[in-house]
């Protein structure tokens, strides 16, 4: 058996450190899950979910991250410079890192063509819903498309861009892959944890719709099981990227879908900054 095939089977991940933290997951009902990102009209629940906390462990990936890939675990990591001075300036955001991200995306992946087609800057400190687009970090165990939803996201947005044959590149494989980066100080309040999409079976993904003022998409939220296997890495900083496969067209074996969440870490300290960070979602296609 190869390194890459060992590092996340059970033994090898037991001798990484971890720590142990509350994870939420989404309880399983007979109705579809609805969550409103806005506040909705009167006598509509913001959500009608219901969820639970398990204490799982959280492994420290940084000692294997050379061995981790998106097409096997669903997530990989790797340090990159960027020459972005404010992230909260959001001509600067498009102007300099997109560009550096569809670099870097293409380096990581082969894919051939990349699209960006939304960020998101997340700071519980600085967030002021319906006022400014900063949110806070997202604690509830979840993955951003569903198997129908990674399709209906691509046309929209592809056709947003006035792209050409948008059928032709989505008969080819495609991925929505998120980029993920501290963009202050290190990271030590509600840091990301991404599940192994290989330790995720395909009934603990439960699709919900996901309602907007102009549109509803549609997310899984996700029910718990045991077997799920945990990743972080401690301490991330701003020249490093984390990467998050979100959907894959590919139905021949490739990781699909790696849930994530962010965490309370119990090691981190009491008056820790609140988290900075920015996430970019983005399509990758890859060569026909």
């Amino acid at each position: 058996m190869s390194l890459n095939n060992q590092v996340i089977d059970r033994p090898i991940s037991l001798d990484l450190p971890s720590v142990e933290a509350n994870l939420t997951y989404l309880i399983p009902t007979a109705e579809k899950p609805v969550n409103y990102t806005y506040e909705p009209p009167a006598g509509i629940p913001r959500t009608n979910a219901t969820y639970q906390t398990h204490k799982l462990p959280i492994y420290n990936a940084r000692s294997i991250s050379e061995n981790i890939s998106l097409d096997k675990e669903g997530f990989a990591f790797t340090g990159h410079i960027t020459n972005v001075r404010n992230f909260y300036d959001e001509d600067e955001v498009r102007r300099v890192y997109y560009p550096e991200a569809e670099q870097l995306l293409k380096e990581v992946t082969g894919g051939t063509k990349v699209v960006i087609f939304d960020h998101t800057l997340r700071n519980a400190g600085q967030s002021k819903p319906g006022e400014n687009n900063i949110k806070e970090p997202a604690k509830r165990v979840h993955n951003d498309f569903t198997a129908k939803s990674g399709y209906t996201r691509a046309r929209l947005e592809l056709a947003a861009r006035g792209i050409d044959d948008i059928d032709t590149l989505l008969k080819q494989r495609f991925a929505i892959i998120n980029v993920w980066r501290a963009i202050a100080q290190p990271i030590q309040e509600s840091p990301l944890a991404v599940c192994d999409a290989q330790s995720i079976a395909t009934t603990d993904l439960v699709a919900g719709d996901l309602v907007y003022r102009d549109r509803v998409g549609e997310t899984y939220g996700v029910t718990y099981n045991s077997q799920h296997k945990w990743f972080y890495f401690p301490q991330m900083h701003r020249d490093e990227a984390l990467f998050i496969k979100c959907f894959d067209s590919a139905e021949d074996g490739h990781a699909r879908f790696a849930a994530h969440t962010a965490f309370e870490d119990p090691t981190s300290p009491a008056n820790a900054p609140p988290r900075e960070s920015i996430e970019l979602r983005t399509f990758v296609f890859y060569p026909a």
